[in-house]
């Protein structure tokens, strides 16, 4: 089953606690993914995140295809306001753990996410993370970016930066 790692950084002209309230309520997902996916969480999560939170929500994972998906993550660590973890309990991965890391830096903050992930089906899911899942994974974080830039603004001397590849 072939792993791939996507990393994601951005510098958000702001501070690091409203940096943290912003992304670990999970609420604020819905406004971070593209309209397209149809993202709706399910349940009523509280206002932060913490260490056995499960979120639930569904979406649509790959618009071109009309499949809405059940999915459902838990968080598993958090050390407010630097980090918090996720990790798919059911869902359409094999594996799918997000972490989210904060860092001032020179009066911004530094936000980094890295995904582990893996489709269930090897070998059969080799083409598909090629041709259907790599692509939208870039164009959410693409989308993402965006919608960060707009709301935080960002700093000239680090602009979002993405990678995906199989480890």
């Amino acid at each position: 089953m072939p792993i791939y790692r996507l990393d994601a950084s951005q510098t958000l002209s702001t501070d690091i606690d409203t940096a943290w309230a912003f992304f670990s309520d999970p609420r604020n997902l819905a406004a971070i993914t593209p309209p397209e996916m149809q993202f709706e969480i399910t349940g009523d999560p509280p206002p932060d995140v913490h260490p056995g939170l499960i979120i639930t929500y569904r979406l649509t994972p790959l618009p071109m295809l009309p499949l809405r998906v059940s999915w459902a993550t838990e968080i598993t660590q958090v050390d407010a306001p630097h980090y918090f973890a996720d990790d798919q309990i059911a869902g359409p991965y094999a594996l799918w753990r997000h972490e989210h890391r904060f860092r001032e830096v020179d009066g911004s903050v530094l936000a980094t996410d890295q995904v582990h992930w893996s489709l269930p089906l090897d070998p059969l899911s080799t083409p598909i993370a090629q041709l259907a899942v790599i692509p939208q994974l870039r164009r959410i974080f693409r989308y993402r970016a965006q919608v960060l830039r707009e709301r935080f603004g960002n700093t000239d001397q680090l602009s979002a930066t993405l990678n995906i590849r199989a480890l």
